[in-house]
């Protein structure tokens, strides 16, 4: 467990596997460097090795050691003060609060918006507001503040008007709302410009004269510094002289489900975020929340997986293919028949999204396999008029990792018009291209960043767009997957992957984005027993040389080389891949592998 066996110490191969059945070299995910800083970790703390390597590949210096087992929000916050903006959106919504003026939230359609919306409207009506909520239909109102919704909340009594995770370009909206005499605050995160539309305050770290260092932080995040700076002006006011202080933590579970689903990186004040925000979530504080774990067959620890894939989905299938306002609604009910119903109904939408993604999936997968066959492009383009445009970015994402290669998914509408999602992979800046596109002409409009971008194009223009994708990225998308490599933490047995090691591992979580999960290689484990199960799911039991067992799970891998290699190898020898989680069945927890790849401990695989 302490060690890495057979590695390659030149080529710092992990069990000497070049190439495995999924075309991976398996490589130690420490520099020589962070191995020296894992054993000063481990002397200085009396820690496990294996903790000390996982907290080093991180880049866990060893002084910060000792902190980063207990990561603490008021360790790590900074003060609000320090974002731009940040002192006069506060001092504004503080006057809003003692004058009992009506506010409106207009928050994004994702579950970095609805968490963003509800974290403020419960703030706002704990000190005595009652705030409209306005979450966009993706469909027909698009992204961001729109000029006839704003005319509707100023219309409904709204004098002003905060907007969440979105506003730092709408410029267009926000000369409506100057003329109607609508106030704007702007809380947000997205890149932005130099020019910024005229607000009475915009707070987003990443606004180009924002040196508070934030800027990876989420927008429910910024929300809650946010709070924490208003928290602190009313106080000072004496607003709470006779009246109770909100309990600013107890919104930390709604500031943990947007962090984590916003996939920004699990580092510094977001670690923290995510660390406290599950406690909370455990103790069942949200009514929506609780209700929505349970239609989501949430047993166990709440962990950043829950939140990612079970919770965070059915969130977005209200903005996806329902109504868009359901997120928002669900996180802000105080009433449990309310939010058992509002549950219900999301889970019964991402039902219904499941089986649209699996249709759409299917058609796309056909389209990039008969693309890569004929002319192998460096981007994938799919596209179809029967495709809902909300499940486009899921399906771009699942080709990307199918064809290891950028994938754009675009929906047609009856005059030809495209509305598209793409992903991309590591190395690949796909953002770029796609504004290059729009200066072009190829495009109508477009943007994003490295890894994500949305467009919208004519359909006779989808030839041009490969063309122009085939020019601008080539060279890159071939030099991204000339290197396949799997990083390895460690090595263990069935018998080292015990429940005394997941609670040191859990020391170094929670794991997400920017925060690797550890992966561990299993050397030479026979496959006892291999079969497939639910939606093409390889569940597996492996054996070491001692006689030990672990269960474990290849996720849709029937199909795929190492999912065909354990059922087509059972009785044999694996060197087994991948992650360790907590499996609590019938109230008994016993841990279990989600196996990434396997290899051939004869041979490297070519």
């Amino acid at each position: 467990m302490t060690g890495l066996a057979g590695i390659d110490q030149p080529a710092r191969l992990v069990l000497g596997v070049q190439k495995s059945f999924n075309q991976n070299a398996w490589r130690d995910r420490l520099t020589e460097e962070q191995v020296r800083n894992a054993l000063a970790i481990s002397q200085r703390l009396g820690v496990p090795d294996v903790l000390a390597r996982v907290m080093a590949a991180r880049d866990v210096q060893p002084e910060q050691a000792e902190e980063f087992l207990a990561p603490s929000i008021k360790a790590l916050m900074p003060d609000p003060s320090t974002l731009v903006d940040m002192d006069a959106a506060v001092a504004r919504v503080a006057d809003a609060v003692q004058a009992g003026t009506a506010v409106a939230i207009f928050g994004d359609y994702d579950v970095d918006g609805a968490t963003s919306s509800a974290v403020l409207a419960r703030y706002l009506r704990w000190v005595g507001l009652d705030p409209q909520i306005h979450i966009p239909d993706r469909i027909i109102e698009g992204y961001g503040p729109n000029g006839p919704a704003l005319e509707q909340l100023h219309a409904d009594g709204a004098r002003l008007l905060i907007t969440v995770d979105c506003g730092s370009t709408s410029y267009e909206a926000f000369e409506v709302a100057r003329k109607i005499g609508l106030e704007i605050v702007v809380i947000d995160h997205h890149q932005v410009g130099e020019t910024l539309p005229d607000v009475r305050a915009l707070v987003n770290p990443n606004r180009q004269d924002d040196l508070s260092g934030q800027g990876h932080l989420a927008a429910v995040g910024v929300t809650f510094l946010f709070l924490v700076g208003l928290n602190r002006e009313l106080r000072q006011r004496g607003f709470f002289n006779g009246r109770a202080v909100p309990d600013l933590m107890a919104l930390l579970d709604l500031v943990a489900l947007g962090t984590v689903c916003d996939v920004v990186p699990l580092k510094g004040l977001n670690r923290a975020y995510v660390s406290r925000g599950l406690e909370i979530m455990h103790q069942r504080r949200n009514p929506g929340l609780a209700f929505l774990a349970d239609v989501a067959r949430v047993v166990g620890k709440v962990s950043p997986y829950h939140l990612g894939f079970l919770l965070g989905p059915r969130i977005n299938a209200g903005g996806r293919i329902g109504d868009a306002a359901l997120g928002a609604r669900l996180l802000t009910s105080e009433g449990h028949v309310d939010a058992r119903q509002i549950a219900a109904r999301l889970d019964e939408l991402n039902t219904e999204r499941q089986a649209m993604e699996a249709v759409m999936l299917e058609q796309a997968d056909a389209q990039a396999v008969m693309a890569i066959q004929s002319e192998d492009p460096a981007v994938l383009i799919t596209g179809s008029n029967e495709w809902h445009p909300g499940i486009v970015g899921l399906i771009a994402s699942r080709l990307k990792e199918a064809h290891r290669r950028p994938a754009f998914a675009i929906a047609y509408d009856e005059s030809g018009k495209g509305t598209g999602s793409g992903r991309s992979i590591a190395g690949v800046d796909l953002g770029r291209v796609v504004r290059g596109a729009v200066d072009e002409g190829i495009l109508e409009k477009g943007g994003g960043h490295a890894m994500a971008a949305g467009l919208t194009v004519r359909k006779d223009r989808a030839e041009d767009l490969a063309a122009y994708f085939d020019a601008q990225l080539k060279a890159q998308v071939e030099a991204a997957n000339a290197s396949r490599d799997l990083k390895i933490d460690g090595a263990l047995t069935a018998s080292g992957a015990n429940l005394d090691l997941m609670e040191y591992l859990e020391r170094a979580g929670p794991y997400g984005a920017g925060h690797a999960e550890p992966v561990f290689a299993f050397p030479a484990h026979r496959v006892s027993f291999a079969d497939v199960v639910g939606n093409g799911h390889v569940r597996a039991s492996l054996s070491s040389s001692d006689g030990n067992k672990i269960k474990a799970i290849a996720f849709k891998a029937a199909d795929r080389p190492h999912g065909q290699a354990m059922l087509e190898r059972r009785g044999q020898m694996l060197h087994v891949a991948g992650t360790l989680s907590v499996d609590t069945w019938q109230g008994t927890p016993r841990v279990q592998l989600r196996i990434i790849d396997v290899a051939d401990p004869q041979k490297s695989q070519r």
